[in-house]
């Protein structure tokens, strides 16, 4: 018997050592989840979560105090916060590490500000990621339409200039009687 082909969802990891109940709890209370060890943090912390709502964002930030074997488990985590907090951008971050989830931002935006906000100091990385996220970006989609747009009329035009060519030499040739 064969099983399936795909898997339908990609299964969540959260480490054992995160007790997402206290952390949905934490986030439902403040906007805000963090280790015991970086509890000194959490007015500075509270004072970025404040700025993004006055920018229009509604962050959410969780701060884990190990780094767990690769970064997909803090994605996963802020998935998880975020599917709790509809329509909320969410940071989670670890000493090394950064995920997120955002329904509000694409994914470009994101790992930009992912990867700014790997610094091991929970406030320097929630200030980068929020100043990654209200900088402007260049517009691709614009310039790609622009450059689509002027690569097509290029090849109309070459292929009008062709014709227009072949037309002028078959003018110009003689005609083939003898005199």
């Amino acid at each position: 018997m064969i099983g399936p082909q795909f898997i339908p969802f990609l299964p969540a990891y959260i480490p054992p050592e995160i007790d997402m109940n206290q952390v949905q709890a934490d986030v439902a209370e403040d906007g805000v989840s963090v280790a015991p060890i970086y509890q000194d943090q959490i007015p500075g912390l509270l004072q970025v979560v404040d700025q993004a709502r006055a920018e229009g964002v509604d962050l959410k930030i969780v701060a884990i105090d190990f780094n767990p074997p690769i970064d997909t488990p803090l994605r996963d985590i802020a998935t998880e916060v975020g599917q709790a907090n509809p329509g909320s951008t969410v940071l989670a971050m670890s000493p090394s590490f950064a995920g997120t989830y955002s329904t509000a931002f694409d994914r470009v935006t994101l790992e930009a500000g992912e990867d700014i906000a790997e610094t091991g100091n929970p406030l320097q990385s929630a200030e980068n990621f929020l100043g990654e996220l209200n900088d402007p970006h260049f517009a691709w989609t614009p310039f790609t339409i622009v450059v689509v747009i002027g690569v097509l009329s290029a090849v109309v035009a070459t292929r009008l200039l062709q014709n227009w060519g072949k037309r002028a030499a078959a003018s110009e040739s003689p005609s083939g009687s003898i005199d």
